[in-house]
């Protein structure tokens, strides 16, 4: 579990890390890359695959640099990979907490295995003080969970997804929904989320779309929800017409934003 600078969460857990989608924009994979320590192929040897060929860990991977033993976080790059060992750091923390679920892949990716979001869930519920969040570019396995009664419908359960640009629909039924809109890619029209995120890429990829502020306004103000914008917007929009609002279900004790 790890505090982090996202600014619409407090912390992000990462049990499970590494996705397939290949997004051009993508900041966990540059992550993932960076400070993957491990030989990948030399690791293959001792690590045991699921049915599907993706590793799952139960103890982290360790790498000796300069006398000093390492924890590997990211010991397969950004290939998926399950990270059991990591299951009870929620319950380690006492304190309410918002977390991010899986910042470093996507959960519910097609590749990834029912085992694998059952066991991720199943953590979260053995901490009920904390507001968890999760996101995906694949919203549909939502609604495939929900059809086989995987799907907990609990008021600290929230479930996003990912939309750049174009016409979004919810994902409905008893569950929490809202949608991240970052990178802005053009004017998003959704309907229905309880939330909206909004959010510039950042970085300095060739060939990035920089959102004007009409798109970041329409998708905003067409979508009568709550919105947050990220402070990546400030240089587009100016600080004064920043809105930071979180809803009132998914804020922690202490905490105001409206």
């Amino acid at each position: 579990m790890n505090k982090t600078k996202i600014e619409w969460c407090t912390h992000t857990f990462n049990p499970v890390t590494g996705c397939l989608h290949g997004c051009p924009y993508c900041y966990a994979k540059r992550i993932a890359e960076r400070f993957s320590k491990y030989d990948q192929h030399e690791i293959y040897a001792h690590t045991r695959l699921d049915k599907l060929g993706y590793p799952m860990l139960n103890e982290p991977e360790t790498v000796v640099q300069d006398g000093k033993t390492l924890i590997d976080p990211y010991p397969f790059g950004f290939y998926p990979t399950f990270h059991r060992y990591r299951l009870d750091e929620p319950a380690k923390m006492k304190k309410p907490a918002r977390i991010f679920v899986v910042s470093m892949g996507d959960l519910f990716g097609a590749w990834v295995p029912d085992s694998w979001i059952l066991e991720v869930f199943e953590a979260c519920k053995k901490s009920p003080q904390h507001k968890y969040m999760f996101l995906t570019k694949n919203p549909k396995r939502y609604a495939e969970l929900a059809e086989k009664g995987l799907l907990p419908s609990l008021d600290n359960f929230w479930y996003g997804q990912t939309c750049t640009e174009g016409v979004v629909g919810a994902f409905l039924g008893p569950y929490h929904h809202f949608l991240s809109a970052e990178p802005l890619e053009g004017v998003v029209d959704a309907h229905c989320f309880e939330w909206i995120i909004i959010g510039a890429e950042t970085g300095n990829r060739k060939g990035k779309h920089v959102p004007t502020d009409v798109e970041i306004f329409t998708s905003s103000y067409t979508n009568l929800c709550t919105v947050f914008m990220k402070d990546s917007l400030v240089p587009i929009v100016g600080e004064k017409h920043m809105l930071r609002m979180i809803p009132r279900e998914l804020r922690i004790e202490g905490e105001w934003c409206d």
